[in-house]
């Protein structure tokens, strides 16, 4: 059962630079509005998600 994506509270974090597409990051802030979330919180979330989403079809095959 695929489990499902929550917005995240903000974290502690570490700057890093990265580049996204602009259509991606309307989607994002659009996902995010009226949360209590930020764009960083919620792309962390994002990445955590498929690196456990990836580890799981490892282990599957």
């Amino acid at each position: 059962m695929a489990r499902k994506f929550k917005i995240p509270i903000i974290p502690q974090t570490s700057q890093r630079s990265i580049r996204f597409p602009n259509d991606v990051i309307e989607e994002v802030e659009i996902a995010i509005r009226g949360k209590d979330s930020n764009f960083s919180a919620f792309v962390i979330a994002a990445t955590k998600w498929a690196l456990e989403n990836l580890k799981e079809q490892e282990e599957q095959n």
